[in-house]
């Protein structure tokens, strides 16, 4: 049977697959590495199937109502971080500055639009990216592309590029040691909403939405103290609610870490807490589609300009037959240009047929462009004019904008064009460090937080 884990302890190998966990290996699945070595994928495949667990069914569980209520407008989903994690940029520091501004959009978010904010981060597993070519030419020499480092490394050599599966358990031991630091920021006190003053310290204190962001945080100040003055207590406060989620790229991986859950039965993928499933892998026959159908964990399927309803309600039918709240998100992905053609449409025909589903905007894929300085980049008007779209489509349908999806960083980045620091095409140059997307920046990720807080009221 398959491996069964409690609460605390790791996990057997796989002897036998009753629940047809494997089936995924019969269905060409896409985006997937080429390995050379089959005997060392196999004992990287048994050393996975055999380690401890990087969450717990429980907490899946528990997001799964989480997201519940966001699609019914009781909360909404934030979630936030790197377009592809680097094992080298795994560090205390950069961990704790994606943590703080998932954690500052979010009482941006729960203040101004008295709303709680499910919390997520883009962590501990964002390690693929999907390729729209499996080669890359540079000066004449043709190489694999990079596809993130849990399959290969960026640098542009033979011996970088090549599909290494021992990445696999390195991806395995990054995610564990972020995962451990998340929750020593976020149950240790570090995420007290008492502290929304120091979150901000660290940062330029010329750029105008910091000096918002203090305002706000004073009036937070001032609440807190008349609750204090009425004997509140607030050990509440010292903690939040912090969940993992990543693209289900690398099925390999995925369904190693997958495991039976001892309480009911049912498989659990315990690499992450929420999976979601790019517009490139949702084939309503496709491998990706087949394995996460058979995982109990909650579930997004990115929805592009091209998505169409049938198509939808059919991906809803494979992935979610029992219609369980919280079990499924759809993240649109339109681009500014057509989201407000696009969206409504989709939401007339499939929201009514499905109101316990989550729709979450992910306003930056749909974005993206090639800056005059070669820099693959994204306009931050057109960022903010997608969740702007995005919100006017569900209120001219009477359905629920439940969260936000986007890539960023804690760290002072110049990556996407735009924003209130005016970032130009040389302005690129500065600090370019992504490998793959570009992600907003600390400045830009609160400018969106304070836009999303204005229509939820203007929606409330």
């Amino acid at each position: 049977m398959d491996p069964v884990f409690h609460s605390a302890d790791a996990a057997s190998p796989r002897i036998e697959d009753h629940h047809g966990l494997d089936r995924w290996r019969e269905l060409a699945p896409k985006q997937q590495p080429t390995y050379l070595d089959e005997a060392e994928v196999e004992r990287v495949r048994s050393e996975l199937s055999s380690v401890p667990p990087l969450i717990f069914a429980g907490e899946a569980d528990l997001l799964k109502k989480r997201i519940a209520d966001a699609s019914r407008g009781e909360a909404f989903l934030l979630a936030g971080g790197d377009c592809a994690e680097t094992f080298a940029d795994a560090t205390a520091d950069k961990i704790r500055n994606r943590v703080r501004t998932v954690l500052q959009m979010a009482a941006v978010l729960t203040y101004g639009a008295s709303m709680p904010v499910v919390k997520m981060g883009r962590m501990a597993g964002q390690f693929a990216k999907p390729r729209s070519s499996d080669e890359e030419t540079r000066d004449g020499v043709t190489l694999p592309s990079y596809r993130g480092d849990i399959v290969n490394e960026h640098a542009f050599t033979p011996e970088a590029r090549a599909h290494d599966p021992r990445r696999l358990l390195q991806a395995y031991h990054v995610s564990s040691s972020t995962l451990n630091l998340i929750r020593a920021f976020t149950q240790g006190g570090f995420a007290d909403l008492r502290l929304v003053h120091e979150w901000n310290r660290g940062f330029l204190a010329n750029n105008p939405n910091y000096h918002r962001y203090e305002q706000l945080a004073k009036e937070i100040d001032r609440a807190l103290k008349f609750m204090d003055a009425c004997g509140v207590d607030f050990e509440a406060l010292r903690s939040v609610e912090f969940f993992a989620a990543h693209e289900a790229l690398l099925l390999e991986y995925e369904r190693a870490l997958t495991r039976i859950d001892s309480r009911t039965g049912k498989p659990y993928d315990v690499s992450g807490h929420y999976l979601w499933i790019g517009e490139r892998t949702r084939d309503i026959d496709g491998a990706h589609v087949d394995f996460l159908s058979r995982v109990s964990n909650p579930i997004g399927i990115k929805l592009g300009p091209n998505a169409d309803p049938d198509t939808v309600l059919r991906l809803a039918e494979k992935l979610d037959p029992e219609g369980e709240p919280g079990r499924l998100s759809f993240i649109t992905r339109m681009g500014a240009g057509v989201i407000r053609d696009r969206l409504p449409e989709l939401l007339r025909t499939v929201a009514p047929q499905l109101p316990h589903v989550a729709w979450v905007c992910d306003p930056m894929h749909g974005n993206t462009i090639t800056s005059a300085t070669g820099y693959k980049t994204r306009r931050f008007e057109d960022v903010m004019d997608e969740v702007t779209g995005f919100f006017e489509s569900h209120r001219e349908a009477g359905t629920v904008p439940a969260g936000l999806h986007v890539e960023l960083t804690g760290d002072d980045v110049t990556e996407v064009l735009g924003g209130s620091n005016e970032i130009d095409e040389e302005g690129l140059r500065r600090r370019y460090l992504t490998l793959v997307d570009p992600r907003l920046n600390h400045d830009q990720s609160l400018e969106m937080a304070f836009l999303v807080a204005e229509q939820l009221s203007a929606g409330s």
